[in-house]
Order: structure tokens, then sequence, then C-alpha cells
């Protein structure tokens, strides 16, 4: 009797302690300065969306290429690590001896994220900015992690599931690629499933008389080696990674780095997934579409405790033609079988997405939401956006940053941006966002339990505080 009545007093203590918080929440929510000062203090969990390079700012990019002298094309602003001659070209120390570095520092950060953005098409200019600044984005891995790290734990993040790099295998060839190629073009437009399993086979055992194993160790070597010595795990924040493939290269290309990816994945317990980049609305990308998602659900086969999240959805109307919009996430879940969906901003054009959004919610596969790269590439935000349409039928959603430097946001921005503009959504369903974010992310069972009960303690401690310390 006496655990029932201990039991019983805890619920009451513990429900009246949600609701007083919940009543906080609404009262603050419409008060940005007030909403912030809570979420910035808010325990967050995971942000399982996010691009290494995308979320290292331009400050620091800068600082890389001051430090490293870098040389910089003063009219086209291209900067570039090898030396050059000719019109326009000079190193960042002439530049600080001339005194022209700030201005040159203001229209780099400009040009390398969404700083000032106002132009029509924020999506070019989004993506542009990786192959802007890509000469400085792997030069110091090592300070680029710890950047990360450091943030999180001042955002109060916990676990990052970092898309980091890639097992480029590219230049391993195949004999007859071009022959493979031309067949597997062939196939996709029959949508012959069954002849494609016959290629695929082909191929596999073609790759796997390639050195695989020695990619894959030099891969693995490279990210356990900067991972441990740059002392990125503690008691405070998780990282873990991803690696992805291309998904604008040719098919035999696109599925050789895919079963590497998956073999490393398999073969190193920090690399946690396996995901697929570059634009959706790319020519290639929705040409080879249909192939993507068998080349996944092939490897999946093959590779069963490899998980894998996809970007799909992260298009819609005008960037491609209506009936374009009604296939990509229903083919990434029912073909490719995907644990979580990237984006999945089209869910509302595509074919019979009442039975999709079903299907997710039953089966568990939660959605990435990217609120500020969904506004700024595609232009979708408040009632445009899907989130709500994903709530009505339960589907898990994670809320994450994508590429938090290139937007010039955080994650703390996301929560706001969503409590800012969803009124239906209240503290409880916020809170419920954060631990999927958790739930859903793909370490260990072991890691996943601990990052668990580490946020049952930052959030008993986060609530207690707001409690405690409000104005008499």
């Amino acid at each position: 009797m006496k655990k029932i009545l201990t039991a019983f007093f805890l619920l009451i203590v513990f429900t009246t302690h949600s609701q007083t918080i919940n009543d906080y929440f609404q009262k603050i929510r419409n008060n940005q300065a007030e909403l912030t000062a809570f979420i910035s203090q808010m325990p967050k969990g995971g942000d399982l969306h996010n691009h290494y390079s995308g979320a290292i700012y331009a400050e620091t990019y800068f600082n890389w290429a001051v430090k490293n002298d870098f040389w910089i094309n003063t009219e086209t602003l291209q900067v570039t690590a090898d030396a050059k001659t000719g019109e326009g070209w000079t190193k960042f120390s002439t530049l600080n001896k001339d005194g022209k570095l700030s201005s040159y520092r203001e229209k780099l950060l400009q040009l390398w994220s969404m700083k000032n953005y106002n132009g029509a098409d924020g999506e070019q200019h989004f993506f542009a900015t990786f192959g802007l600044f890509s000469p400085l984005s792997n030069i110091n891995y090592k300070e680029g992690l710890t950047e990360l790290k450091e943030r999180a734990i001042t955002e109060n993040v916990s676990y990052i599931e970092l898309m980091f790099s890639r097992v480029d295998f590219s230049k391993q060839n195949i004999d007859s690629t071009n022959e493979y190629n031309e067949m597997l073009e062939n196939i996709q437009a029959q949508k012959d499933s069954i002849k494609l399993k016959y290629v695929f086979d082909r191929l596999y055992n073609k790759i796997m008389q390639l050195p695989v194993e020695d990619s894959i160790n030099s891969f693995t070597h490279f990210l356990d080696s900067l991972h441990y010595n740059s002392h990125i795990d503690d008691n405070k924040f998780t990282m873990r990674y991803q690696t992805y493939i291309v998904r604008t290269q040719n098919p035999v290309t696109t599925f050789k780095n895919l079963v590497v990816s998956f073999r490393a994945a398999k073969k190193d317990s920090l690399i946690v997934g396996v995901n697929i980049v570059a634009p959706e609305d790319d020519p290639v990308s929705m040409h080879d579409y249909w192939l993507h998602m068998y080349m996944f659900a092939y490897c999946h086969q093959k590779y069963p405790s490899v998980k894998y999240s996809m970007h799909a959805g992260e298009i819609t109307e005008g960037f491609v033609k209506p009936e374009d919009l009604t296939h990509h996430i229903s083919d990434a879940v029912y073909i490719a079988k995907a644990q979580r969906i990237g984006h999945g901003i089209d869910i509302a054009y595509e074919k019979n997405n009442y039975q999709l959004l079903n299907y997710m919610s039953k089966n568990h596969v939660a959605v990435e939401i990217n609120l500020s790269s969904n506004e700024y590439i595609l232009g979708v935000k408040n009632d445009a956006h899907p989130l709500l349409l994903y709530t009505r039928f339960h589907v898990p959603i994670v809320i994450s940053t994508d590429d938090a430097a290139i937007n010039r946001s955080s994650l703390t921005e996301q929560y706001e941006l969503l409590a800012l503009r969803y009124k239906e959504i209240s503290y409880s369903d916020i809170k419920n966002f954060v631990y999927n974010s958790i739930t859903y992310s793909f370490p260990d069972k072991q890691k996943k339990e601990a990052l668990k009960k580490d946020l049952d303690e930052r959030f008993k401690k986060f609530e207690a505080y707001i409690l405690s310390n409000q104005p008499k």
C-alpha cells in the first residue's frame, strides 16, 4: 500500500509540474525574447540531420583561409590553397597588409552563407556555397568537429549525428562500366526490378573483386583516429557519423559508392548510418531516382543491420514537373525501406498520401524537419509546410538544423520557429520531438539508452530551474 501511495503521489507531482511548465510556455510563446530565453536553456537531445561542411560557420572558414594564407581572386572571390598568377589574384596576407581584409571578410561571409541574402533563387545560392568554401572545408577537421561539439554543449544539445564524409570508391574502375550504365538505364526505362537485381548481383560481384576493404580500412582508420584524438565524446556530449553517396553521378559509380558505404557502416560502430545527398531536383537525381531507391533496397538486403536515412521530398511545386511530386517519399519508404526521411516537404502532393502517412506512423518512419533550410531553399514555411500534416497522422517528428552555418541558424532557432509558427504545438509536443531525436537516432542500443537517461535528468533539472526562477 505504501508503494502504491508513493507512486500515486509522484504521479500527481509530475502531472502538476508538467502542467505548470505547459502553462508557463503558453504564457511566453508569443514573446520572441522570452521564448528564446526559455528554449536556449531547454535540453534539445540530438540533431539528426546535420551536414559537417554546412555546419561550420563562414567566420571559421575565413579564419582558416587567413591562418593558412590562401589565395583569393579579388574579382570573382574564388579562394584556393594553390598559388595563382594573373589578374585579380592575391594572398590573404597581402589583403591584410593593404588594410582590405575586413571588407573582403564581409563579402565572403555573404558568399559562403545566407547572410543578408535577399535574392530570388535561394536554392541556387544555398547549394553554390558548398563549392565556394570547399577548398577550406577539409583542411582542419579536428578544429571543425571541436567547434560543433562546443556549440552543441552551449545549446544544450547532447548528440549529433553528422553527415561527415564519404568513402569515395569512384576511381576504382569496373570492366565494361559504360555497358553497365547503359544496361541500367534501359532497365530503369522498363521499370524491371527483377532484371535489375540480376544486374546488381553481377555488379556487386565485380565490386568485391576490387580493393574494397583497403578503401574502407583507410576511411575508418581516418575517422576513428580523428574522433578519438579530438576527444569528441564525453559525459556531456556524443557524436556519431553518417557516410553518404552523391546522387548526381552515373549509376555504376553511385552503386559502387553505396556498397562500400554500407560495408563501412557495418564495420565501424562510429558510422551509424548511410545517406544520399545533393539537390533532389538535379536532372540526374530526378532521372535516376528509381534506380537509387532500388540500390538502397539491394544494399539493405545485403547488410540488414545497417541503418539509413534518405533526403526525400526536398522538392515542391515549381521546382519540378507536377507528376514528379507524387512519388519521391513513397519510393523512399516503400521501395528503399528508409528508416528516416530527411525534409519530406512534398508529402501533400504524394499519391495516396494519407495511406503513406498512416504507414509511416505505424512503422515508425520518422521525418527530419528542417524549418530554416526549407524556407531558404524551397520557399516553404508557415502553413505551407507539412509539419502539422505529419503530426495529425502521428508521424514521428525530429527537429534538425540541416546546414546551420549556411542558414546562420541553430537548433535553438528551429524550436523557436516551431513554437512561433505553429500554435497547435504544445510544450509537451516539443518535448516529445526532443525525445524523438534520441529514440529515432542510429547508435547502438546501449548508447541510446544512456542518451535517454541523460535526457531525463536534463529535463528534470531544466523544468525545476524554470519553475524556481520566475519573478515574484
